[in-house]
């Protein structure tokens, strides 16, 4: 198995790769994926980097839309990082969606790829209204350990880390990472990946907050708004049967050099 320095990076997932929380789609995305890919490149010069990742994804599209394209790229170092999206679908299946991440795995490490993946974190403490789905990502993340296990794949376990769940490296939707938490996801990646330079920094603790806590009133105001700003269209989105990834492609699709961050 290959384990640097690498030349090939590829990246199939979901909004979190695709990098949604980490700029715009105007001055243009950044996220884990591309940060990763500039630590990286500071050991692997010459490192060209594909982001095949679409928002919206479900496990079952990235296998089916995204292995392909990602194989034909023949990468020494890829991530996979699926799953959010099938966790939150009122229908949802551990094992189907495990399944998907598995045959992903497979393909990628017997074409000799260097894979890495991700746990989830306990989405309830990001989103109080979620505290139901967490035996789903109990479910989902076990499958995961076992199935990279099976593969060589190495796993970044946010899960086990309080500061996953710090507010402050998360968006304002709570869906996806800040710019901070995507640094933290990237540098997750590569301390699971073993790349020079990298520790286990990331899992570190933010400094204290500054002000007192939020009064009762205010975070039930704060809930409010989070409710009908970006929970209400969410459902909305599902009950049509709409995706947020509905007409769009990934926003690098061929190999491009990357320079070192």
């Amino acid at each position: 198995m290959h384990t640097g320095p690498y030349t090939r990076y590829v990246a199939l997932g979901d909004s979190q790769t695709e990098g949604l929380g980490d700029g715009d789609d105007i001055t243009g995305l950044r996220g884990c994926a591309d940060r990763l890919a500039e630590l990286m490149a500071a050991t692997s010069p010459g490192l060209s980097y594909a982001n095949l990742a679409v928002r919206g994804s479900l496990a079952g599209q990235v296998h089916a839309e995204q292995l392909g394209p990602a194989l034909a790229l023949r990468p020494d170092v890829a991530t996979v990082v699926a799953g959010m999206n099938d966790l939150l679908r009122p229908r949802f299946d551990a094992d189907e969606v495990a399944g998907h991440l598995e045959a992903m795995f497979a393909r990628l490490t017997a074409q000799g790829a260097r894979v890495a993946t991700v746990t989830f974190p306990d989405t309830g403490r990001v989103i109080p209204l979620a505290r139901p789905l967490g035996s789903r990502v109990l479910a989902l993340n076990e499958r995961i350990r076992e199935a990279a296990a099976r593969h060589g794949v190495a796993v970044a376990e946010t899960f086990a880390h309080p500061v996953v769940t710090d507010s402050r490296l998360w968006s304002p939707d709570r869906l996806h990472a800040s710019p901070l938490g995507h640094e933290r996801i990237a540098a997750a990646v590569a301390h699971a990946l073993g790349l020079p330079g990298s520790d286990d920094a990331w899992t570190r603790p933010l400094p204290a907050g500054q002000g007192p806590a939020p009064s009762g009133v205010r975070r039930a105001l704060d809930e409010a708004r989070w409710v009908a700003g970006f929970l209400g269209p969410w459902i909305g989105r599902r009950l049509r049967g709409r995706s947020s990834g509905e007409g769009r492609t990934a926003k690098r699709p061929e190999l491009v050099p990357v320079l070192a961050g």
